[in-house]
Protein backbone atom coordinates (compact mmCIF):
# COMPACT_ATOMS: atom_id res chain seq x y z
CA UNK A 1 0.00 0.00 0.00
CA UNK A 2 0.66 3.36 -0.12
CA UNK A 3 -0.26 5.65 2.62
CA UNK A 4 0.16 9.60 2.91
CA UNK A 5 -0.28 11.00 6.18
CA UNK A 6 -0.83 14.85 6.34
CA UNK A 7 0.23 16.74 9.53
CA UNK A 8 1.39 19.78 10.81
CA UNK A 9 4.83 18.62 12.21
CA UNK A 10 7.00 15.94 12.51
CA UNK A 11 10.13 14.58 14.77
CA UNK A 12 13.04 15.36 14.96
CA UNK A 13 12.08 18.77 14.00
CA UNK A 14 9.17 18.29 16.62
CA UNK A 15 9.05 16.32 19.20
CA UNK A 16 5.85 15.82 21.59
CA UNK A 17 3.51 12.08 22.31
CA UNK A 18 1.09 12.73 19.41
CA UNK A 19 3.59 12.99 16.72
CA UNK A 20 6.05 10.30 17.96
CA UNK A 21 2.97 8.02 18.43
CA UNK A 22 1.88 8.35 14.90
CA UNK A 23 5.89 8.04 13.75
CA UNK A 24 6.15 5.14 15.22
CA UNK A 25 3.27 3.66 13.46
CA UNK A 26 4.51 5.29 10.19
CA UNK A 27 8.07 3.20 10.63
CA UNK A 28 5.96 -0.10 11.52
CA UNK A 29 3.77 0.06 7.83
CA UNK A 30 7.26 0.72 6.11
CA UNK A 31 8.93 -2.28 8.20
CA UNK A 32 5.92 -4.47 6.80
CA UNK A 33 6.25 -3.13 3.14
CA UNK A 34 4.25 -0.16 2.89
CA UNK A 35 5.25 3.30 1.38
CA UNK A 36 5.02 6.12 3.31
CA UNK A 37 4.98 9.58 2.59
CA UNK A 38 4.42 12.42 5.32
CA UNK A 39 2.82 16.16 3.97
CA UNK A 40 3.42 18.74 6.21
CA UNK A 41 1.27 21.73 6.85
CA UNK A 42 4.28 23.49 8.23
CA UNK A 43 7.63 24.34 6.97
CA UNK A 44 11.08 22.49 8.43
CA UNK A 45 14.95 23.73 8.02
CA UNK A 46 16.71 21.54 5.65
CA UNK A 47 13.80 20.17 3.30
CA UNK A 48 12.55 17.02 2.95
CA UNK A 49 14.45 13.91 4.81
CA UNK A 50 13.65 10.65 5.40
CA UNK A 51 13.00 9.11 8.81
CA UNK A 52 12.94 5.11 9.63
CA UNK A 53 11.96 4.74 6.11
CA UNK A 54 9.42 7.10 6.75
CA UNK A 55 9.53 9.88 4.14
CA UNK A 56 9.05 13.45 5.26
CA UNK A 57 8.19 16.58 2.94
CA UNK A 58 7.78 20.15 4.63
CA UNK A 59 5.36 22.75 3.51
CA UNK A 60 5.93 24.47 0.28
CA UNK A 61 2.39 25.28 -1.26
CA UNK A 62 -1.01 24.34 -0.19
CA UNK A 63 -0.80 21.99 -3.26
CA UNK A 64 1.79 19.39 -1.92
CA UNK A 65 -0.70 16.52 -0.75
CA UNK A 66 -1.92 16.30 -4.43
CA UNK A 67 1.42 15.45 -5.46
CA UNK A 68 0.36 11.90 -3.85
CA UNK A 69 -2.50 11.28 -3.83
CA UNK A 70 -3.18 10.35 -6.89
CA UNK A 71 -0.86 7.15 -5.80
CA UNK A 72 -2.09 6.94 -1.87
CA UNK A 73 -4.71 3.78 -0.91
CA UNK A 74 -5.12 5.88 2.24
CA UNK A 75 -4.99 9.57 3.82
CA UNK A 76 -3.64 9.39 7.67
CA UNK A 77 -3.83 12.76 9.70
CA UNK A 78 -4.40 14.04 12.89
CA UNK A 79 -4.90 17.18 15.34
CA UNK A 80 -5.00 20.86 13.28
CA UNK A 81 -4.66 18.73 9.71
CA UNK A 82 -7.43 16.46 10.43
CA UNK A 83 -10.51 18.18 8.79
CA UNK A 84 -8.24 19.33 5.41
CA UNK A 85 -7.71 15.73 5.09
CA UNK A 86 -11.28 14.95 5.21
CA UNK A 87 -11.75 17.20 2.81
CA UNK A 88 -9.59 16.48 0.47
CA UNK A 89 -10.19 12.68 0.92
CA UNK A 90 -13.79 12.55 0.56
CA UNK A 91 -12.90 14.89 -2.44
CA UNK A 92 -10.96 12.24 -4.11
CA UNK A 93 -12.56 9.03 -2.87
CA UNK A 94 -9.59 8.09 -0.85
CA UNK A 95 -10.37 6.63 2.54
CA UNK A 96 -9.00 8.46 5.69
CA UNK A 97 -8.01 7.33 8.86
CA UNK A 98 -8.33 10.10 11.76
CA UNK A 99 -6.03 9.56 14.42
CA UNK A 100 -7.19 10.69 18.10
CA UNK A 101 -5.12 12.42 21.17
CA UNK A 102 -7.48 13.53 23.05
CA UNK A 103 -10.78 14.14 23.99
CA UNK A 104 -11.01 18.53 23.33
CA UNK A 105 -14.08 19.78 21.80
CA UNK A 106 -12.24 20.92 18.48
CA UNK A 107 -11.21 17.08 18.09
CA UNK A 108 -15.27 15.86 18.94
CA UNK A 109 -16.51 18.18 15.93
CA UNK A 110 -13.62 16.86 13.55
CA UNK A 111 -14.87 13.55 14.30
CA UNK A 112 -18.60 14.05 13.82
CA UNK A 113 -18.22 16.12 10.72
CA UNK A 114 -15.77 13.76 9.53
CA UNK A 115 -16.29 12.13 7.52
CA UNK A 116 -13.66 9.45 7.96
CA UNK A 117 -13.25 5.82 6.54
CA UNK A 118 -11.54 4.56 10.62
CA UNK A 119 -10.91 6.18 13.78
CA UNK A 120 -7.76 5.21 15.91
CA UNK A 121 -8.31 5.76 19.47
CA UNK A 122 -5.35 5.83 21.65
CA UNK A 123 -6.86 4.29 24.49
CA UNK A 124 -10.13 2.80 25.77
CA UNK A 125 -11.24 5.03 28.02
CA UNK A 126 -11.14 7.76 24.65
CA UNK A 127 -12.54 5.67 22.99
CA UNK A 128 -15.57 5.17 25.42
CA UNK A 129 -15.80 9.04 25.85
CA UNK A 130 -16.16 9.41 22.28
CA UNK A 131 -18.95 7.22 22.05
CA UNK A 132 -20.89 7.98 24.72
CA UNK A 133 -20.46 11.35 23.00
CA UNK A 134 -21.55 10.50 19.37
CA UNK A 135 -24.32 9.05 20.72
CA UNK A 136 -25.49 11.99 23.02
CA UNK A 137 -25.41 13.94 19.93
CA UNK A 138 -27.19 11.13 17.67
CA UNK A 139 -23.97 11.13 15.33
CA UNK A 140 -22.81 8.25 13.78
CA UNK A 141 -19.90 5.75 15.28
CA UNK A 142 -17.63 5.35 12.59
CA UNK A 143 -15.51 2.21 12.26
CA UNK A 144 -13.05 2.12 15.13
CA UNK A 145 -10.32 0.44 16.62
CA UNK A 146 -7.73 1.49 19.82
CA UNK A 147 -3.82 1.98 19.31
CA UNK A 148 -2.13 2.51 22.44
CA UNK A 149 1.16 4.67 21.62
CA UNK A 150 3.86 1.63 21.08
CA UNK A 151 6.80 2.24 22.54
CA UNK A 152 9.77 0.07 21.39
CA UNK A 153 11.40 -1.20 24.95
CA UNK A 154 15.38 -1.51 23.01
CA UNK A 155 15.08 1.99 22.15
CA UNK A 156 14.24 3.35 25.77
CA UNK A 157 15.51 1.19 28.23
CA UNK A 158 18.47 2.38 30.22
CA UNK A 159 19.75 2.35 34.25
CA UNK A 160 18.72 4.57 36.41
CA UNK A 161 20.14 8.27 37.28
CA UNK A 162 19.75 10.27 40.41
CA UNK A 163 17.39 13.49 39.01
CA UNK A 164 13.64 13.65 39.79
CA UNK A 165 12.42 14.63 36.08
CA UNK A 166 9.43 16.68 34.67
CA UNK A 167 9.34 16.23 30.70
CA UNK A 168 7.51 19.61 29.07
CA UNK A 169 7.34 22.76 31.31
CA UNK A 170 4.07 23.85 29.90
CA UNK A 171 1.67 24.97 32.49
CA UNK A 172 -1.12 22.18 32.17
CA UNK A 173 2.10 19.33 32.25
CA UNK A 174 2.28 20.73 36.13
CA UNK A 175 5.31 22.81 35.85
CA UNK A 176 4.26 24.74 38.93
CA UNK A 177 4.32 21.61 40.73
CA UNK A 178 7.64 20.70 39.82
CA UNK A 179 8.89 24.10 40.72
CA UNK A 180 7.46 23.97 43.97
CA UNK A 181 9.00 20.63 44.32
CA UNK A 182 12.30 21.67 43.61
CA UNK A 183 12.18 24.97 45.63
CA UNK A 184 11.27 23.08 49.13
CA UNK A 185 13.79 20.31 48.40
CA UNK A 186 16.90 21.84 47.69
CA UNK A 187 19.27 19.16 48.57
CA UNK A 188 17.86 17.38 45.51
CA UNK A 189 18.48 17.31 42.04
CA UNK A 190 15.71 18.14 39.44
CA UNK A 191 15.97 17.78 35.60
CA UNK A 192 13.18 19.32 33.19
CA UNK A 193 13.19 19.16 30.04
CA UNK A 194 11.18 21.93 27.87
CA UNK A 195 8.35 20.36 25.70
CA UNK A 196 7.59 20.89 21.94
CA UNK A 197 4.63 23.53 22.27
CA UNK A 198 3.40 25.94 24.55
CA UNK A 199 4.93 28.43 26.52
CA UNK A 200 7.55 26.97 28.92
CA UNK A 201 7.70 27.68 32.50
CA UNK A 202 11.22 28.17 32.51
CA UNK A 203 12.89 29.38 35.88
CA UNK A 204 16.19 29.49 37.28
CA UNK A 205 16.92 27.38 41.12
CA UNK A 206 20.03 26.04 41.61
CA UNK A 207 19.28 22.64 41.84
CA UNK A 208 17.52 22.43 38.52
CA UNK A 209 18.85 21.61 35.36
CA UNK A 210 17.03 22.46 32.00
CA UNK A 211 17.18 21.08 28.59
CA UNK A 212 16.13 21.90 25.57
CA UNK A 213 13.21 19.96 23.81
CA UNK A 214 14.77 16.77 22.73
CA UNK A 215 14.52 14.35 19.88
CA UNK A 216 12.17 11.50 20.78
CA UNK A 217 15.77 8.84 20.09
CA UNK A 218 17.74 10.70 22.08
CA UNK A 219 15.90 10.60 25.53
CA UNK A 220 17.02 7.27 26.62
CA UNK A 221 20.31 8.89 27.05
CA UNK A 222 20.22 12.33 27.54
CA UNK A 223 17.58 12.29 30.29
CA UNK A 224 16.01 8.74 31.11
CA UNK A 225 19.60 7.49 31.94
CA UNK A 226 19.98 10.50 34.22
CA UNK A 227 16.05 9.86 35.92
CA UNK A 228 15.60 8.37 39.48
CA UNK A 229 11.65 9.18 39.48
CA UNK A 230 9.46 10.63 36.91
CA UNK A 231 6.66 13.50 37.85
CA UNK A 232 3.19 13.68 35.48
CA UNK A 233 1.31 15.95 37.28
CA UNK A 234 -0.35 17.40 34.13
CA UNK A 235 -3.62 18.66 34.53
CA UNK A 236 -4.90 16.15 31.18
CA UNK A 237 -3.26 13.38 29.77
CA UNK A 238 -5.24 11.21 27.25
CA UNK A 239 -2.43 8.74 27.56
CA UNK A 240 0.87 9.72 28.58
CA UNK A 241 3.92 8.30 26.57
CA UNK A 242 6.75 9.51 28.69
CA UNK A 243 5.37 7.63 31.60
CA UNK A 244 5.70 3.97 29.54
CA UNK A 245 8.88 5.46 28.43
CA UNK A 246 10.17 5.53 31.41
CA UNK A 247 8.39 2.40 33.30
CA UNK A 248 10.56 -0.10 30.27
CA UNK A 249 13.46 1.01 32.51
CA UNK A 250 11.69 0.77 36.07
CA UNK A 251 11.96 4.28 36.77
CA UNK A 252 8.94 5.16 39.42
CA UNK A 253 6.22 7.36 37.63
CA UNK A 254 4.45 9.89 40.10
CA UNK A 255 1.43 10.86 38.29
CA UNK A 256 -2.21 12.75 38.63
CA UNK A 257 -4.83 10.22 38.38
CA UNK A 258 -6.17 11.18 34.69
CA UNK A 259 -7.95 8.57 33.31
CA UNK A 260 -5.39 8.29 30.28
CA UNK A 261 -2.26 7.87 33.04
CA UNK A 262 -4.44 5.47 35.05
CA UNK A 263 -5.01 3.45 32.27
CA UNK A 264 -1.55 3.91 30.67
CA UNK A 265 0.23 3.32 33.80
CA UNK A 266 -2.40 0.76 35.51
CA UNK A 267 -0.63 -0.92 38.73
CA UNK A 268 3.30 0.34 38.54
CA UNK A 269 1.88 3.96 38.51
CA UNK A 270 2.01 6.08 41.67
CA UNK A 271 -1.01 8.24 41.48
CA UNK A 272 -1.12 11.81 43.59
Amino acid sequence: MRLLAMLHAYPNHHNAGAEWMVHTMLRAAVGRGHEVDVVLSNPAPGGSYTLDGVRVHPFVSKNDPFEYTDHADAIITHLENTQRASMIGQMLGVPVVHVLHNTFGQTRNWLRKGPCSLAVYNSQWMRADFEEWLGSVNAPRPTAVVVRPPVLAEEYRTKHGDRITLINLYPPKGSATFWALAERMPDVEFLAVTGGYGDQDIRDLPNVEVLPNIPGDRMRDEVYARTKILLVPSDYESWGRVGVESLVSGIPVIAHPTPGLKESLGAAGVFV
